[in-house]
């Protein structure tokens, strides 16, 4: 018996899995009846620090320990963690700190001189040397039992506006997922261990609960680094991870070779056939690729192992499908032209609505939630992605929205009109190309970008133009741009 919310797992799995590794990363390792005693502890000194049951907790640092004991303790307190996203820009977390209203945060102090504003209003508690509260005084707090609340966390996405919004995971979300995680994840050998190669606040952090009931020890990496994933496999012996298809790229440019997972996972972007294969052939028969989205948990579908191999060998078609449901979410295709529509979803992984604004009551419609993604139902249920219904660009895994770019770049000197697109990459996914009027140089437009806009928004070409094409009502036409592969 897990229970049915996140801290009755974490009770369950300290007693089940007390004397086994639970998390073996940089701030070194802890059994599983450490990682609960530590995480009833943090819990208690937050309360301590004046947080009552249902604040919002900022929380910014990199892949640490702390990222999931962190994760389990705002849980275990009844309190709503904010995940900040460590790559984005000093404004980004602000406007996100605004509209959760967060009351404290906790950072890595790393980012001391980055968050001096962030930190003028809040109380906060800084893991390592940094201002504020030290994270590790929270520990010498007595071990609180869990106050659990429907709310578990927020987790922003840029959403169809270009503007953060807050999507409401409550633990019947996160249970969901987890129990869906079972066709991702496989078979789970006793000495199994979970790789967090990404970044825990992406797709790698959907991991840390079937991982826990699992009994599976946890590898965290800081980020991720090519060398240091294959020692962590070879020699730490890491048997499943998540990356996305950026990462498998980099992997495959070194010439990695052999590393023998027992699951390599990829979401996030779609995944070119020939890397496909070739991480098949050189990383691991045992590929798995899953779909979801902020406001729908992943795993939706799941495109298995056993898919991944017939489509290499009888079934070609399925290397460019997103898999099958799961079973624990609907599928559909809604208001369908010739098979192809919006992607619409229901079920327990789906949320109960934005934190914010009316934009959730537009979003999830009957208890469906419309995805904005186009795609097509084939008739043995594999779900095919064809295009967005938004000009979100998908880059390494995370996704852009070009007005928030095109945005930025228009107030730089010497720019007029502003065009930004995702055009096919084999690396990436999709880069992100901007197109300009005006005098400004390249290298100026390049440079002002590195200090307005996270680092993964920023275009990674620059192309000036004398006029844009127009459609018939006077438009920029963006898909001119595309169908000439941004070449004009």
């Amino acid at each position: 018996m897990a229970g049915r919310s996140t801290s009755e797992l974490l009770q369950w799995a300290a007693a089940a899995h007390a004397r086994r590794t639970a998390i073996d990363g940089p701030q070194g390792t802890m059994t599983f009846a450490e990682l609960g005693d530590r995480v009833a502890r943090v819990a208690a000194g937050l309360r301590a620090l004046g947080l009552k049951p249902g604040d919002r907790v900022l929380d910014l640092q990199p892949n640490r320990n702390t990222s999931i004991e962190l994760d389990l303790a705002t849980s275990w307190a009844g309190l709503v963690r904010v995940h900040l996203n460590y790559r984005l820009h000093e404004r980004d977390w602000e406007r996100i700190a605004e509209d959760s209203g967060a009351v404290a945060l906790v950072y890595d102090g790393s980012f001391a001189a980055r968050t001096e504003a962030l930190r003028s209003g809040l109380p906060h508690v800084s893991i390592g040397d940094g201002p504020g509260v030290s994270y590790e005084s929270l520990v010498d707090s007595p071990a609180m039992p869990y106050d659990v609340r429907d709310l578990v966390s927020l987790n922003y996405t840029s959403g169809t506006t270009g503007n953060p919004k807050g999507v409401r995971r409550e633990h019947g979300n996160r249970m969901a997922s987890m129990a869906a995680m079972g066709a991702v994840l496989g078979d789970v050998k006793p000495d199994a261990a979970y790789l967090h190669a990404g970044p825990i606040t992406h797709t790698s952090g959907l991991f840390i609960m079937p991982a826990l009931k699992r009994g599976m020890r946890q590898i965290v990496l800081p980020s991720f680094d090519v060398d240091a994933v294959v020692e962590a496999v070879r020699e730490r012996g890491a048997t499943h991870t998540a990356l996305v298809p950026t990462m498998v790229a980099r992997l495959l440019q070194a010439g990695v070779d052999s590393l023998g997972l027992d699951m390599l996972a990829y979401a996030g972007a779609p995944m070119p056939g020939e890397h496909i294969r070739a991480a098949h052939e050189r990383l691991t028969p045992n590929l798995v690729q899953y779909y979801g989205l902020v406001e729908a948990i992943p795993p939706v579908t799941v495109l298995d192992a056993e898919d991944h191999r017939l489509g290499l060998t009888s079934r070609p078609e399925l290397l460019a499908s997103a898999g099958r449901s799961t079973g624990h979410v609907e599928v559909a295709i809604h208001e369908a032209v010739d098979g192809i529509g919006e992607v619409i979803l229901r079920g327990p992984a789906i949320m109960s609505g934005y934190w914010s604004g009316d934009a959730g009551a537009r979003a999830v419609r009957d208890g469906w939630l419309h995805t904005g993604d186009l795609g097509r139902l084939s008739e043995d249920g594999y779900l095919y992605l064809v295009d967005r219904k938004n000009d979100m660009i998908i880059t390494g895994g995370y996704n852009v929205y070009p007005r928030e770019v095109e945005d930025a770049l228009a107030s730089a000197p010497g720019v007029g009109q502003v065009a930004v697109i995702g055009v096919p990459d084999a690396d990436w996914g999709q880069r992100i190309v901007a197109f300009y009027t005006g005098s400004a140089e390249r290298g100026e437009l390049d440079a002002f970008a590195r200090r307005e806009l996270a680092s993964y928004k920023k275009p990674k070409e620059y192309r000036r133009l004398e006029t844009f094409p127009l459609n018939s009502t006077g438009k920029i036409d963006k898909k001119s741009l595309r169908e000439h592969g941004g070449e004009l």
